[in-house]
Parts: structure tokens; sequence; C-alpha cells
């Protein structure tokens, strides 16, 4: 196998979206999440995370505090087995119009830069639009998971993802029996 990655949106994919969430001891793991992302790595697949966090921009967190958060979310993946390879995020408000925020594509590239992985060998996972249309945007297939905003993604037809899945257990089966067709 190459060297493949899953690119997952972390609030409502991963964990539960708690709306801004500026607390680590908020961080809570979805349904289906561990089961999901260990099978992704049992199949050989390595995980970053991307996430736009505007909350640092409008000054509801800041860095440190998202640094906290991430710490206790990658501490409680470890403590199931699962590591990843980085976690990018973009700090700017949609007002900014920075490269960096979904469905931009600077931090995937940055990612790209520092593995060297081929997106069009690689998955993109998430509950909104923004995730999806980043897939589109680098040539990397994509799943919208059906947890956090994905139910209301899905029913207003905001995008046309590669597949629909109830959650990370379920899109980890999809991608092993895809890419091993």
């Amino acid at each position: 196998m190459s060297n493949r990655f899953i690119i997952l949106d972390r609030d409502g994919t991963v964990i539960v979206d708690k709306h801004y969430l500026d607390n680590p001891d908020g961080v809570e793991l979805l349904p289906g999440a561990v089961q999901g992302l260990r099978k992704m790595i049992d199949a050989g697949y390595s995980l970053i995370f991307v996430s736009n966090q505007s909350g640092i921009g409008r000054g509801l967190f800041d860095v440190a505090t998202l640094d906290a958060i991430n710490q206790r979310m990658t501490n409680i993946l470890e403590q199931e087995g699962i590591s990843h390879k980085g976690i990018y995020y973009c700090p700017h408000t949609p007002e900014e119009n920075c490269s960096c925020r979904k469905p931009r594509t600077a931090l995937v590239i940055n990612a790209i830069a520092e593995h060297g992985f081929q997106p069009e060998e690689s998955w993109v996972i998430g509950d909104k639009a923004a995730d999806i249309n980043l897939g589109k945007a680098v040539n990397a297939r994509s799943i919208l998971v059906l947890t956090g905003k994905g139910t209301k993604t899905n029913e207003e037809n905001l995008v046309s993802a590669d597949y629909e899945a109830n959650n990370l257990t379920d899109a980890a089966d999809f991608i092993i029996q895809t890419d091993n067709k």
C-alpha cells in the first residue's frame, strides 16, 4: 500500500460538536469514532486532522486553549491505541478570506508537503459542506458523515460526497472495501 492518508474534520466528525469548544474537559468522542479510526489505522492509513477554528479569530478562545483541546483529544485517542500524524487548523474568521479556511486548500497543501502523500489516494471525511468541498478541491475522495451537522448538510443537499456514512465505523468499512477492490 502506498502512503495513503485520511483527512478528518474534528468537530462533528470525531468529537461531539460543542459549538466553539473552549475547554479541554468538553472533548467527547462520537459513537463509532474509536472503532472507525482503529479500522483505518489497521488497514494502513495515516490520519491527519484539518479543522476550521474561527473561535480564535472571534476572540472566544486562544491558541493555547485550542492546543490543550487538541492535546486532550490526542490523549484520549492514544489511550485507545489510535495515533495521528498531525492537526492542522485555520484560526481565521470567514470574513478574513484566508487561504487556509476550508474549503480552501492551504492546510492540506502544508500536510502534503510535510508527509508526502498523494491527495488522489486519500479521503476527506467531515460533516459539513466545507469538508466535502475541500476533498473535491484537492482531488481526494470524500465522505459525508451523518454525525454533527452531517444530517442537516445532507438534507439541504449542500454537497455531493462520494459516500454518506452513518459514522466513522461505516466510513472506514466503505474506504477499506473501496480501496481493496
